[in-house]
């Protein structure tokens, strides 16, 4: 069965709206982390606000390893109608999204990244459709913002790695205990 993975940017308070303000120290073992997370997936939800977002940037981005990947890999766009675009492989998903993903598991390949998408990420969170995180924490406090961790029942989480990064990021990679 193929795990779904949430890749998230985030800051020391929780917040992950719009990484690009609070990460401020990008370094070598950040690229490594991020290509290690994307070598392993084959596919991605994306919400469609996020979806809409990255089809006006990503196609024209040269920043690897993330454009090679993002632009090229089949991405399961979650919403209630259809993104304005159009951009690389893409099914939208307007179906009941615990359903859609209990079966979109169930199928073969790769795992399944989440990348961008707070709103979606909190959902999935919520519902327990998530079952590990990659998680980069930046040693800064945004002060505001969308929080990834909102108020949901106690989640278990198993530590399998994490390091510090050159910069100060804490790079860590938790699995959903099922205990």
């Amino acid at each position: 069965m193929r795990s779904v993975v949430l890749y998230t940017l985030m800051s020391l308070d929780g917040v992950a709206q719009s990484p690009d303000d609070f990460i401020l120290d990008w370094d070598d073992r950040l690229d490594a982390n991020l290509a290690e997370v994307i070598a392993e997936q084959d596919a991605v939800l994306l919400g469609r606000g996020m979806y809409e977002e990255w089809a006006a940037y990503w196609p024209t981005s040269d920043v690897e390893p993330f454009a090679s990947f993002i632009n090229s890999v089949q991405k399961y766009v979650v919403g209630s109608r259809e993104p304005a675009a159009d951009w690389g492989p893409r099914t939208v998903v307007t179906d009941d999204l615990a359903t859609f993903v209990a079966g979109l598991k169930q199928t073969e390949g790769s795992s399944i990244g989440v990348h961008g998408s707070v709103t979606l990420a909190r959902s999935m969170l919520a519902a327990d459709l998530i079952d590990e995180l990659r998680l980069v924490i930046a040693p800064v406090t945004a002060g505001s913002g969308q929080r990834l961790f909102g108020e949901t029942d106690l989640k278990r989480w198993t530590l399998l790695a994490s390091e510090v990064s050159p910069a100060g990021e804490l790079v860590l990679h938790y699995r959903r205990r099922t205990d």
